[in-house]
């Protein structure tokens, strides 16, 4: 990333207005900068942003595991009956949709990789509770490893 998109990318983090950074999000094409946006987002903040960037044809594989693993999705994998009885409806309805955008590999990009990190006990644990679940929420995505800087 050059010097402008970072420039971009701080401004768009650190401003409050909600429709700016849809906009801005919205408009770019850097695959790269929705990650690292992603990956430096205030998740306190709601999931209208995060979803404009699900939405985003440039959002990577990467990204969308990132952002599925951010919002807490393990959650969603360890007990999909809590979390669907939580009262937190726009919580469960990006996780959804994420959730079938990942698992139908409706990404157009796979270059940024994303490491969920989950042990190997963790991973035993939800492929014992669900055999059928997919590997691509639990493994490491395909592409390259990008340091992540924080902004």
């Amino acid at each position: 990333m050059d010097k402008k998109d970072i420039i971009l990318l701080e401004q768009s983090l650190y401003n409050s207005d909600e429709n700016y950074i849809i906009s801005q999000l919205t408009n770019t094409d850097n695959s790269l900068l929705l990650h690292y946006f992603a990956a430096n987002y205030n998740w306190n903040n709601g999931f209208n942003v995060p979803t404009v960037i699900l939405k985003n044809e440039a959002c990577d594989l990467g990204t969308g595991l990132l952002m599925f693993h951010y919002a807490d999705g393990y959650r969603l994998l360890e007990n999909p009956d809590e979390v669907s009885r939580s009262s937190l409806e726009d919580w469960k309805d990006f996780l959804s949709k994420i959730y079938n955008k990942l698992i139908k590999l409706e990404f157009q990009s796979k270059n940024i990789s994303f490491d969920p990190k989950l042990t190997k006990i963790q991973k035993y644990k939800l492929k014992k509770n669900n055999p059928n679940l997919p590997d691509v929420l639990i493994n490491k995505s395909p592409g390259e490893e990008v340091d992540i800087p924080k902004i």
